[in-house]
């Protein structure tokens, strides 16, 4: 009985002694975390989309108390969680260029754009893309599968009439769906602009003109036709150089198949495609 108290109390001791040594060693090479960042993490918008290149919020936050990342760096939260986090930096909040969201370059529905085959396989464009580029006909449009609708953590997709739309409104520039597009027809503009050349097809207009009824046939009437040199060309479609543009629509409305779209929310232009 006595054996078993003393082996006890020995273990009881020994358990005490260890105790006391990992709390002093904890105390020692603790690491302690900079206040900021939970002061930090309370204004991100919590949504953990990687978006801003860390793997997560508290990673980011973590990275700008240790002024390894802008403030700034949430394109989730925008310029008021840029403040926000600026303020708890003693910063002033940088100036943002203008705000980016991503955009479908890509008019091809169902009655604008011809199609090759009827695709019955995978509801994935990554899938479908490896079948001979997809079903439609042009090489370059939207295969309006949904691939990039999945991706989107933010409800900011929906695919109509056979292509992707995007509400920017809702779009957070994450750039998952840019990356999930394996027809790269996904391109960033900025948020207020009006005029957009919603064509991403690089062939020559005879071509163009047989696949799809509101592509760039490379005229280049918007070109001669903008009085800011703001329209450009290359690789046989049109383009905008968004620094020059001031949204006078000119371009929009000389151009014949309507591949340039005017705002938004303007309704798509469809017509019947010739059989």
């Amino acid at each position: 009985m006595n054996i078993l108290l003393i082996s006890a109390g020995s273990m009881g001791i020994m358990g005490a002694l260890f105790a006391l040594g990992l709390a002093k060693a904890s105390n020692k090479f603790a690491v302690e975390e900079d206040p900021r960042v939970g002061q930090i993490s309370e204004v991100l918008p919590g949504a953990n989309c990687g978006a801003c290149g860390y793997p997560g919020c508290d990673a980011f936050a973590s990275a700008v108390a240790r002024d390894q990342a802008p403030v700034n760096g949430c394109p989730v939260g925008g310029s008021n969680v840029a403040q926000k986090v600026a303020a708890l930096m003693g910063v002033e909040a940088i100036n943002e260029e203008d705000k980016k969201v991503a955009r479908v370059s890509c008019q091809g529905t169902k009655c604008n754009a011809k199609e090759k085959f009827k695709y019955e396989g995978i509801q994935d464009c990554r899938a479908a893309a490896r079948l001979n580029g997809g079903s439609k006909s042009c090489e370059f449009g939207c295969l309006g599968l949904g691939t990039c609708e999945k991706v989107c953590a933010f409800d900011a997709i929906t695919i109509e009439d056979g292509i992707a739309k995007i509400d920017p409104n809702k779009c957070t520039a994450c750039g998952k769906c840019i990356d999930a597009c394996p027809k790269t027809v996904i391109q960033w503009i900025p948020f207020a602009q009006q005029v957009i050349v919603d064509c991403n097809s690089s062939r020559k207009g005879k071509e163009v003109k047989e696949k799809c009824i509101v592509g760039c046939i490379g005229c280049k009437i918007c070109v001669k036709a903008c009085p800011f040199d703001a329209m450009k060309f290359k690789d046989n479609l049109a383009y905008i150089n968004y620094e020059r543009c001031t949204n006078c629509m000119i371009c929009a409305e000389k151009c014949p198949t309507k591949a340039i779209c005017t705002n938004f929310s303007q309704k798509e232009n469809v017509y019947i495609l010739d059989s």
